[in-house]
């Protein structure tokens, strides 16, 4: 069985990994284009304030944060925001 710090840093991996493969599909400075911009920023802020909460030793506020990040990714590819190459591993495009 893992421990919760396992947890957190496996759903912390995937979700660098999906960061790392979302590009924005929409035109810069379309609404869509400002959409899918504040999307991805919400998601790597969400990233942030889950490392943050991990050094502070907050691992079910880590966790937490660090799903909602990768629901930020989710929801963005889903909708047509970010092109993820149709990986259906790392988001639910399918």
């Amino acid at each position: 069985m893992r421990t919760p710090e396992q947890v957190y840093e496996r759903y912390l991996e995937l979700t660098q990994r999906a960061l790392g493969k979302v590009r924005i599909a929409a035109p810069e400075k379309t609404p869509l284009g400002r959409s899918a911009a504040d999307y991805l920023d919400m998601a790597r802020r969400y990233v942030a304030d889950a490392q943050h909460f991990r050094k502070e030793g907050k691992v079910a506020e880590a966790l937490a944060a660090v799903a909602y990040a990768h629901g930020w990714l989710d929801a963005g590819a889903r909708l047509g925001l970010f092109d993820v190459q149709g990986d259906s591993a790392l988001f639910t495009v399918d």
